[in-house]
């Protein structure tokens, strides 16, 4: 008999999950030397009275295997807001549990509950696993979208200029 994934909301208490799992996260992008946000960074964001920023922890049998960060973001084309899906991600060993599908799927609700148009988010090129699932859920890569970001010291420089 296997146990039940459970989703639930994150509480405060689980600013440090959150950051376990964005540092898993990052070693798994090969890009652990990013990761500057601090257990207290979370606590003033995520978890702040004002935020559109929210988290959503996957359980198994109590033991956290999972989690997704999202926030509400807005459609002008639309004219409703959406959501945007900033990270999500399984630990190795609870892969193919259906983990993500089941954050994937609450997402999805929390949209619908909201009213939301939409439900973003990015990929990385080379993570066909990811790909595959998005694309098994029925969602479309925007192809004549490029993702650009201003960040650090040139968007410093821009901003001062």
């Amino acid at each position: 008999m296997t146990t039940a994934l459970t989703i639930r909301d994150a509480k405060i208490e689980d600013a440090g999950l959150i950051l376990y799992f964005v540092k898993e996260l990052a070693k798994f992008v090969k890009a652990p030397h990013k990761v500057t946000a601090t257990v207290e960074d979370y606590e003033t964001t995520i978890f702040s009275q004002n935020t559109t920023t929210h988290a959503l922890i996957c359980e198994k049998a109590g033991q956290p295997v999972g989690f997704a960060v999202y926030f509400f973001n807005y459609s002008t084309w639309q004219g409703k807001s959406g959501i945007y899906l900033e990270d999500l991600y399984i630990l190795s060993e609870f892969r193919k549990l259906g983990a993500g599908k089941a954050l994937f799927h609450n997402l999805a609700k929390i949209a619908l509950d909201n009213n939301c148009g939409r439900l973003d988010w990015t990929a990385l090129d080379w993570n066909q696993p990811a790909i595959d699932f998005y694309l098994s859920c029925g969602a479309k890569s925007l192809k004549e979208s490029v993702q650009y970001r201003l960040e650090g010291s040139a968007l410093e420089d821009f901003a001062r200029s």
